[in-house]
């Protein structure tokens, strides 16, 4: 694997929903379809379907095929695609993730196993055998607060001993963790956000896995080019102030139904999550089209606001 690679992934990423038909039985494709070229067409970055707020559990094999199918076929090259492939097995991860790469991925984004608490030890195996069964990069996934596992700078700069494994999403609240990682892995690990976008940009984040860019991926990503491009502290902080709100909704325990909502307030209907997830509640719904009427964001779908 090329270190090089790591380069060529920076900006921000939509974590992608995955939409579902009434009732939840079926993946809606067409607005799948229409969720993808929106996202490219408003200036993301790039995309990673299947990770959390995509609901990969949630998924059968046949539904995973689906997603990746329509993700990467309309983005069409367009951006980078990245897929969630994480598992419990190292063995259904590595299948998971040489499926990816058959169907045309620029590389995988892999959580660690999230209830065997693996030691480092297991952790450097599981990312290694993986990485030797495929030849795209690999983004691991640091999210304590589901994986049960922290995989902490020191461990993370171990990880990065592995060629494939090229890139990180940091999703703690802990925006010293980016400056820790890029001290202590150098140009052999591309950090991404996970939650602290803006925070993160300025200690040398590479990019930010947002889940606010399903709703707002414009501005999402002009924030990404206003701190690392432009170095416009000003104009990225009146940004970031006035997204907050939409950030705050969708990175509470109900990210998923949030930005599902969400979508629906602005005239892209994405169906509910599926079980035993339930759709936001009417009073948190009327709450966030308030603030999605506040950025000018409510009615048939359109351009992002202004950023």
């Amino acid at each position: 694997m090329d270190t090089a690679c790591m380069t060529e992934f920076r900006g921000t990423y939509t974590v992608l929903i995955t939409p579902f038909v009434p009732g939840g039985s079926a993946v809606d494709t067409a607005a799948l379809k229409q969720l993808v070229n929106w996202q490219i067409d408003e200036g993301i970055h790039g995309l990673i379907p299947l990770g959390s707020t995509g609901e990969f559990l949630s998924l059968s094999r046949e539904e995973r095929r689906q997603v990746i199918e329509i993700c990467i076929s309309e983005a069409n090259g367009r951006v980078p695609v990245l897929i969630g492939t994480g598992a419990e097995v190292t063995s259904d991860s590595i299948e998971l993730s040489q499926e990816a790469e058959n169907m045309g991925a620029q590389g995988v984004m892999i959580i660690p196993p999230f209830y065997s608490t693996p030691t480092e030890d297991e952790l450097f195996e599981h990312y290694r055998r993986i990485g030797e069964a495929i030849s795209i990069p690999i983004m691991a996934y640091n999210n304590p607060a589901t994986a049960n596992i922290d995989m902490t700078p020191r461990i993370l700069a171990h990880l990065a001993e592995i060629d494939a494994v090229t890139m990180v999403k940091e999703s703690t609240l802990e925006v010293t963790r980016v400056r820790d990682i890029v001290e202590l892995c150098g140009d052999r690990m591309a950090v991404f956000a996970g939650i602290l976008g803006y925070e993160s940009f300025w200690l040398g984040a590479q990019g930010w896995v947002a889940v606010c860019s399903n709703v707002l991926p414009r501005a999402s990503a002009d924030l990404f080019t206003l701190v690392a491009d432009k170095q416009d502290m000003e104009t990225a902080l009146a940004l970031y102030r006035r997204i907050l709100p939409i950030v705050r909704w969708v990175g509470e325990n109900r990210y998923v139904s949030a930005t599902k909502a969400a979508l629906d307030a602005i005239g892209l209907p994405v169906g509910d999550p599926r079980e035993p997830r339930l759709p936001l509640p009417e009073d948190e719904r009327r709450a966030l089209e308030k603030d999605l009427r506040d950025l000018g964001m409510i009615g048939p779908l359109k351009t992002a606001f202004a950023s």
